[in-house]
């Protein structure tokens, strides 16, 4: 079995030949190569050379195509800075939204011809045609919310809102359809799913209520763009006390990537019977924790999580968020190791 049908098995909630892992392994990737940060974000050849080469040396299951939480803001022409050691960001200092006016100067651009996304589509082509039929090749987008925010800033978005949020509805809406057409694209190298970037939705930033009316409906047609694609829809989201419930009404999606446990859950057991026949569990081992953990302690915590989740499929070990970026690897293969060990069925 290789991992495209391990990983097919375990989203249709049946048992694979072990459980699947992945543990985002994207920026630490460039280490494979020996280039620094702002070279593989900016180098769509070497970004896809580093990341089959890690892909294939740690053997995971999936490939997933995050670079940065930058990539669709650059297209609307925000000013983005890419230091060698860290992930690329915005200037702070000079954003594009200065003010409550600058919503309205806001417009949908072309994803195919724009620098960033472009390469994105470019780099997504790559790995499915290097990987597409032993590994799950996931598209990774912002969502509408988190590429405004990255316009404007977030402090200032939260006062938007409350000052004019017809402003900031207009605003949305043309990133919405950018994204529509940028996920069209996506969706036509091949690649298995996509996974939106549900930065707002938890209690680590907003109110369930708040965010389901703000960026909700947007982030539901979205949804609805891709599966009438026959693309499965993910979810990534790594706040404190995530909006399961609230996101799987408005995007049915086909496996969510979390951190934290839900807000409506106490527990492993809990989340498992509340959530594991309504999507597929990835997560959720804390990046922070393998910066210091041992190995040892690295296969106790995976353990732990097979146990609580792998009963009948639908859970894909993985970190809650990003393989930390400076670390070494070798945590990473124990995750790998142990899932394909003691997470068989």
């Amino acid at each position: 079995m290789n991992s495209l049908e391990r990983v097919k098995l375990t989203l249709q909630h049946q048992t694979a030949d072990h459980v699947p892992v992945y543990p985002l392994i994207n920026s630490i990737s460039r280490k494979y190569l020996g280039i620094d940060y702002a070279t593989w974000t900016q180098n769509t050849e070497l970004c896809a050379e580093s990341i089959i080469k890690a892909t294939d040396l740690l053997n995971v299951d999936a490939v997933c195509s995050l670079v940065d939480l930058s990539v669709e803001a650059a297209d609307f022409g925000q000013k983005i800075e890419y230091p060698k050691n860290r992930a690329a960001h915005p200037d702070s200092n000079n954003r594009r939204i200065k003010s409550i006016a600058d919503y309205k100067t806001i417009e949908p651009v072309n994803p195919r011809k724009t620098p960033r996304m472009s390469e994105h589509i470019r780099l997504c082509d790559k790995l499915v045609k290097a990987k597409g039929r032993e590994k799950a090749i996931i598209g990774f987008v912002f969502a509408p919310l988190g590429v405004l925010s990255m316009l404007r800033g977030p402090q200032d978005i939260f006062m938007d809102v409350i000052d004019d949020p017809d402003a900031v509805h207009l605003a949305l809406e043309a990133v919405t359809k950018t994204l529509i057409e940028y996920t069209t694209a996506l969706m036509e190298t091949g690649i298995h799913a996509i996974m939106l970037d549900t930065l707002y939705a938890s209690q680590s930033i907003m109110s369930k209520q708040m965010w389901n009316s703000l960026e909700g409906p947007y982030v539901q047609r979205l949804a609805e763009h891709i599966h009438a694609h026959d693309c499965m829809v993910m979810i990534h989201n790594c706040g404190n006390g995530i909006y399961f419930d609230v996101q799987i009404e408005r995007m049915n999606p086909e496996a969510i990537s979390f951190l934290h446990l839900p807000d409506d859950c106490r527990s492993f057991a809990e989340l498992k019977n509340k959530y594991g026949r309504k999507t597929t569990l990835i997560g959720h081992v804390d990046p922070s924790f393998l910066m210091s953990a041992t190995a040892e302690q690295v296969e106790q915590e995976c353990k732990k999580q097979i146990d609580a989740y792998k009963k009948d499929g639908g859970f894909i070990l993985a970190t809650g968020c990003e393989y930390p970026a400076n670390a070494a690897d070798d945590n990473a293969k124990v995750m790998v190791k142990t899932a394909q060990t003691y997470g068989r069925y």
